[in-house]
């Protein structure tokens, strides 16, 4: 994502209401959040709001497109978004050099940057040591869509994909796949329906319905295959770790 980068999706507010998908990954990251929050590509502050619960001492808001960044500026003054938020626009690069964090989240991000691995090398420099590195980022290429396309994904990863990503100073401490009855919403969508746009009422039947499956689903299935996939890296103490042991 550059200086002058527009956002060019328009689901951001038809996921909003998706309340049971949201509670699903906030209960798997929001232990992994401490002190310090960087939030690259905060969007509109939907996931600001969700795993936000004003424990942490600052969090960071960073998002480069001007038009979001606006909207999350009137939120702030107007006091919708927790009271230690703060607004940076922009990308990793503008960020001061000196600037610690002890957890940086990539919600549905990663995705939409076309230079992943050098993403995370220069997240892996705002992080504390032990400092967590969250991504939470659509699963399979094989369920790469017009939906994708049309909202910015350069593509869709598996695990095997995001470890070999892994920064050399960081370690790979969870990863696993979420929703594994949407993984077979999303492959008929593909392969019949090919919209490039879910309809509100598509949303609210998988939010209503199959999230609730999906939780039963992925931990009979040990979180093997799903729509999602999720991974946490810790900042390694050791630079000379290779960072690629998954736990």
């Amino acid at each position: 994502m550059g200086e002058q980068y527009k956002y060019p999706g328009k689901e951001l507010s038809l996921f909003e209401t998706a309340n049971n998908w949201k509670k699903y990954f906030a209960s798997l990251i929001r232990k992994y959040i401490k002190n310090k929050v960087l939030e690259v590509g905060a969007g509109l502050g939907a996931t600001t709001i969700l795993l936000n619960n004003n424990s942490a001492s600052e969090w960071i808001m960073l998002e480069p497109d001007e038009q979001m960044a606006k909207e999350l500026e009137k939120k702030i003054s107007g006091k919708q978004l927790p009271s230690n938020c703060k607004l940076m626009k922009g990308t990793l690069t503008q960020l001061p050099a000196g600037m610690k964090f002890e957890t940086i989240l990539y919600i549905d991000v990663l995705e939409h940057i076309k230079e992943d691995e050098n993403e995370l090398k220069k997240a892996s420099e705002f992080l504390k040591e032990d400092g967590y590195l969250v991504v939470l980022a659509p699963a399979f290429q094989s369920l790469y869509s017009r939906f994708d396309e049309a909202i910015g994904h350069y593509r869709r990863y598996t695990a095997s994909q995001l470890k070999s990503i892994t920064p050399t100073n960081m370690e790979l401490v969870n990863i696993q796949y979420l929703d594994s009855t949407g993984f077979f919403s999303s492959l008929a969508n593909r392969l019949m329906l090919k919209q490039s746009y879910p309809t509100a009422n598509q949303i609210s039947f998988w939010d209503k319905w199959m999230i609730p499956v999906s939780r039963i689903t992925d931990n009979i299935l040990l979180h093997s295959f799903g729509k999602t996939i999720l991974a946490i890296w810790k900042k390694d103490n050791n630079e000379s770790k290779t960072g690629n042991r998954a736990h």
